[in-house]
């Protein structure tokens, strides 16, 4: 490599950081040096070996587990990220210094008067409600730096909706809450901050987050990329297509659509680039395929584990019922590259270009051992913190595998330390969510919210969730993966699901059964993601046109456009739950796989405007239309997807071979 190379390299690596720190909020942390830098490791590798020991040995009391887990959260957070984007980023600001320490002790007067607090539940003294306030106004300002402003104004909105209950009139008015009941409700018990999604940052989450620091190190991510330009880099489009594959398997680890972007972005955006795709169109493909991860089996940007514990569904069934519907996502992406750049004629890497696929195998392809094995785990019966217990072991181990990914150990420790500073955005966010279900249990606003958004929609299915998807989409503008899931399941699933029940002849008040709970929680999970590539705030393709130098605007209509899957498959999974496993046999999953791939391939078709040559604008229509009809599973709606798709299928065939005729006659 030459040093001009080298040099464009640097620069491109000093700008995506750059980009990191302006769309992730996570990112944008003091770096220190000296004594201080030693004192935040030496917590945050504290932090890792606490989350490690109670792994192994077993689970806290649950209060004392999770007021551990936030007070070293708090800790960090208050000492890594300042409070004002004016503030240093290389010293420590007294206030902020003194946050870190009311950080540490808010949650651990818990663990000091754990037996107390439990014997006199319900009668609140004023010093408990002191250290009350202070955590939860602690909580909301650490959610504020490291999650963003959104979250909190969410938050604050259901505070303030708590107490003016009495005052509202019309469905959503409630009795109220005082000051105190409200103060002992959301912090002191298991209803608020320390509700299900800290408890599931305390245990499940963290760990995992764990796994994926260490899978970093051993190098797996540039495996990720050179696996994919070794399979796809040769083809029609081949820089859109790793950035597709590479991104699509660096999400089984990732937590985060920005972090994924910058990561794979700055290495296939550029390429992309050089290759003639429109800096607007390069970008936007990395944005949707990194946003993509979040969808992703085995861990969903961490959502998988709270979606387990919200609707006591199993952690592999929900990963299971995940696999066909992330699969056509990342099959309509890669056909809406595949058609763009036949549009426009645009070519893959030459094959001396690429890396080979046996030789990267036979170099790197052990480091894959950790991912295999957690799946293995999980399938056979594994908890998922011993399954990711056992995977952070693998990691290492198969690193020692051969001296060329060998980790040190001091990569072990750095490991350990990463591992925490990467938890702390999910810590915050799942605590802030905490106040968000503590409001939304203390006066029945879910159920509220349901019905309206039902009676809204007239009762009627279709436009019940399109409703939900206009509210999930609203909801998750930058807000991470973990809390984009709690908001939306909390305020808009809750509607799908008392339609689905009623249309099922049940109580739409009772616990509706898996193939109701699941679809609906799905249906809010995924328009949720889907608002990082949705303009006018799409976080992740924003990153990406910062990477390409694009427009933003102009780059998340095009994200939009190629996440064109995400917004069908939702609706036909709540309609037709077959999508997800329900009720279906071996032979009924393949037809079904198959024939809503084709209709995949039909709607990408259709919206590029491109299947053989260029398509007129009823082809697009029929296209459009016969791969709805197909990703629909039902037998009637294959047959007439399949005949809709046939006539574009030979229509375009006929001009495209008499175009070429009548070029080839001139």
């Amino acid at each position: 490599m030459s040093d001009s190379q080298k040099l464009q390299q640097e620069n491109a690596a000093a700008d995506a950081q750059e980009i990191l720190k302006k769309y992730d909020k996570e990112s944008n942390f003091r770096t220190y040096s000296g004594f201080l830098a030693k004192i935040v490791a030496a917590l945050a590798i504290a932090f890792s070996v606490f989350q490690l020991y109670t792994a192994i040995f077993g689970v806290l009391d649950a209060m004392v587990q999770r007021s551990i887990h936030l007070s070293f959260g708090l800790t960090l957070i208050y000492l890594l990220y300042p409070t004002s984007k004016k503030w240093s980023h290389s010293k420590l600001n007294p206030v902020d210094a003194l946050l870190a320490v009311c950080g540490a002790l808010a949650p651990l007067y818990i663990v000091l008067n754990y037996q107390k607090l439990v014997l006199r539940a319900g009668t609140a003294t004023p010093v408990d409600i002191v250290f009350g306030v202070i955590g939860i106004l602690l909580v909301l300002e650490a959610a504020r730096r490291v999650v963003g402003v959104p979250m909190v104004v969410i938050a604050l909105v259901f505070i303030v909706y708590a107490f003016a209950g009495p005052y509202i009139p019309g469905k959503l008015a409630h009795r109220g809450a005082n000051f105190e009941t409200l103060i002992q409700h959301l912090y002191f018990t298991t209803e608020g901050v320390f509700g299900i999604p800290l408890g599931v940052s305390s245990t499940f989450i963290f760990l995992f987050i764990l796994f994926g620091a260490f899978l970093e190190r051993t190098g797996l991510g540039q495996l990720f990329i050179d696996l994919a330009n070794a399979v796809a880099g040769w083809a029609a489009g081949g820089p859109a297509k790793v950035a597709v594959l590479s991104s699509a398997l660096m999400g089984t680890v990732s937590g985060s659509s920005v972090a994924n972007v910058v990561g794979t972005g700055s290495f296939t955006i550029p390429m992309m680039k050089r290759l003639g795709y429109k800096p607007e169109f390069a970008g936007a493909v990395e944005a949707t395929a990194s946003t993509g991860g979040q969808l992703m089996p085995p861990i969903m940007g961490a959502a998988a584990f709270l979606m387990a514990e919200f609707t006591n569904i199993p952690y592999v069934r929900i990963i299971g019922a995940a696999v066909v519907p992330a699969i056509l996502y990342y099959f309509g992406v890669w056909a809406g590259v595949h058609f763009e750049a036949k549009k426009n004629g645009l070519r893959g890497l030459s094959r001396e270009e690429l890396p080979k696929f046996k030789q990267i195998i036979l170099e790197k392809g052990h480091l894959i051992i950790p991912l295999v094995a957690i799946i293995y785990l999980l399938v056979t019966g594994f908890t998922p913190m011993k399954a990711a217990l056992w995977a952070i072991i693998l990691s290492i181990a198969s690193s020692w595998l051969k001296k060329s990914t060998r980790i040190a150990p001091i990569e072990i420790v750095g490991g350990l330390e990463a591992g925490a500073r990467s938890a702390l955005g999910v810590l915050a966010a799942t605590a802030c969510a905490g106040i968000i279900i503590g409001i939304v249990t203390l006066t029945g606003l879910g159920l509220k919210l349901g019905s309206i958004l039902v009676e809204l929609a007239g009762g009627r299915l279709i436009p019940t969730l399109f409703f939900t998807m206009i509210t999930s989409l609203i909801l998750g503008m930058g807000v991470p993966t973990t809390a984009n899931y709690v908001i939306t399941s909390t305020i808009t699933a809750p509607a799908v699901i008392m339609l689905l029940s009623k249309q099922a002849g049940l109580d739409p008040y009772a616990v509706a059964p898996a193939n109701i709970i699941l679809p609906a929680h799905m249906f809010a999970f995924y328009f949720g993601i889907i608002a990082d590539v949705t303009p006018p705030v799409a976080l992740a393709a924003f990153a990406g046109a910062g990477i390409a130098k694009a427009n933003p605007m102009k780059t998340g209509l095009n994200a939009t456009k190629l996440a064109i899957a995400a917004f069908l498959v939702p609706y036909i999974f709540v309609m037709n739950p077959q999508m997800l496993l329900f009720n279906i046999n071996f032979f009924t999953f393949v037809w079904m796989l198959i024939t809503s791939l084709v209709g995949i391939i039909a709607v990408a078709a259709a919206v590029n405007g491109w299947f053989f040559t260029t398509m007129l604008w009823y082809e697009r229509i029929l296209g459009f239309a016969g791969g709805v009809l197909l990703i629909d599973p039902g037998i009637a709606t294959d047959i007439i997807g399949l005949a809709l798709f046939a006539a574009v299928v030979i229509s375009q065939f006929t001009r495209s071979r008499r175009a070429k005729h009548m070029a080839a006659t001139r």
